[in-house]
């Protein structure tokens, strides 16, 4: 909708430039002229402003497309929802998460490092209200340039930190009656009607990074300081890589459905082979249409030793073959590395298109809603086009995935074959994130209806 606005208003300002234009050039004239010649003038120059102002903004589109990054950001019920019988897509997305049977669910939360927001989204003196985890809170940067994360209510009367509040230094200020908390560890320190902060006046500090140009926090069930840290791209640090653009999606499932992918082999050769231009519903994805262009896949899944062994690696190897002829200026290597339950970093290296990374990034919201985005730094000698025209691909293949992952159940103790062993490797692997005390589902909530 916000899309189809925009459009609407580029028309309506170039409409608004050619009647401006005309009115401004006939204000001089002559009434008499301007009635011998109205007929052919005026036409020629609501025609020539029209086609100034198409110009204008086919110029701008061009840019955009060729300079600036690609940003494509989806709503909960924007992917992944048959709206049939003339439903709405929310409607369609509400009666599943309904409906569906979850399974017997692994723990909701596991231990790790997730994402919040992308550096860049944050400016000094900023505050953002983001909702993670089951929890909602205040992320913001302080005047030292240091970004903070602190649960969003206050203490005192349950203001929300992060919707009206005010950055003061490196603390925030409630809304409500102006306390101010301190980012580093969510101390009071000053009541402004008050003599005297309580000692035990705080809000809940989370242990944060920023690092590859995102902001991080560390979730741990017993409360257990960080256990690993995020690897930085020196690329990105040194500038070398640069910020290309990035997607964003939501997904009705368990967080560990995602990562799985990884471990299933097989699912690339059904689900992934048919070419990008079939499009995203698996309704028509392998429609004979579009058979001539085909997406090969080879993969291999492995968890890293010590001290590693918080991360596993994916090695794909991707050609593209049209026609049945094979493009080999299109082979691409991918070494997908997952660090943790939440970050994911998948590298590329190809001799022709250039080098860069997209960070996959899942962080729960809610039990069973994760928000999953694709960053993408890339060469910054590489026209913007390269890595734009792959985290495009990237999105195709992935909204694939979604439309399974919503509609799925969770099987706990699924029928496979020989050739699906990763699967269950990569399910010991995944377990080390979870704890005793780490939450579980004990009851659907439909109550957050999109």
């Amino acid at each position: 909708m916000e899309t189809q606005n925009m459009s609407t208003g580029k028309v309506a300002a170039v409409i608004g430039l050619a009647v401006g234009a005309i009115l401004v050039l006939q204000q001089d004239r002559d009434p008499l002229d301007a009635v011998s010649t109205a007929g052919s003038t005026i036409w020629r120059r609501a025609v020539f402003c029209i086609i100034a102002g198409l110009s204008l903004l086919a110029a701008g589109w061009l840019y955009k497309l060729l300079f600036c990054p690609l940003e494509l950001i989806k709503g909960p019920d924007d992917v992944g929802y048959i709206a049939e019988d003339g439903r709405s897509k929310a409607r369609a997305a509400n009666e599943v998460r309904r409906r569906r049977k979850t399974g017997e669910l692994p723990p909701v939360y596991p231990n790790g490092w997730y994402r919040v927001l992308d550096s860049h989204m944050l400016e000094r003196g900023a505050v953002k209200n983001v909702s993670a985890l089951g929890e909602q809170l205040a992320v913001f940067r302080g005047h030292d340039g240091k970004a903070y994360v602190l649960d969003a209510y206050c203490p005192h009367l349950g203001a929300n930190l992060a919707v009206g509040g005010r950055v003061v230094g490196s603390c925030i200020e409630c809304p409500f009656h102006g306390w101010q908390f301190r980012g580093n560890d969510g101390k009071c320190v000053r009541i402004p009607y008050a003599e005297k902060v309580p000692e035990f006046a705080k809000v809940r500090s989370w242990p944060s990074c920023e690092v590859n140009g995102q902001i991080l926090i560390w979730y741990h069930c017993d409360g257990e300081d960080p256990q690993w840290t995020v690897p930085e791209q020196p690329q990105i640090t040194k500038g070398e890589w640069v910020y290309r653009g990035r997607t964003e999606h939501f997904i009705n499932a368990h967080i560990q459905e995602i990562p799985e992918n990884a471990a299933d082999i097989a699912h690339l050769a059904h689900l992934h082979t048919p070419g990008m231009i079939s499009g995203v519903d698996l309704r028509y994805t392998h429609n004979k249409t579009w058979e001539f262009l085909r997406h090969d896949w080879k993969a291999q899944w492995a968890p890293e030793s010590e001290p590693n062994r918080h991360c596993s690696q994916m090695l794909v190897n991707h050609s593209l073959t049209v026609f049945g002829c094979h493009w080999s200026l299109l082979d691409v290597h991918v070494v997908a590395r997952q660090v943790g339950p939440g970050v994911v970093f998948l590298q590329f290296d190809h001799s022709f298109l250039g080098r860069g990374v997209i960070m996959h990034c899942v962080t729960p919201v809610e039990p069973l809603l994760q928000c999953v985005s694709h960053i993408i730094f890339y060469q910054a000698n590489i026209p913007p086009l390269v890595p734009k025209f792959i985290l495009k691909a990237e999105c195709i293949q992935f909204e694939r995935d979604v439309m399974i992952w919503n509609n799925k159940k969770y099987i706990a103790k699924p029928l496979l074959v020989k050739e699906d062993s990763a699967i269950q490797k990569h399910r010991r692997w995944y377990s080390q994130f979870y704890s005793d005390n780490s939450p579980r589902l004990r009851h659907q909530r439909d109550t957050l209806d999109f």
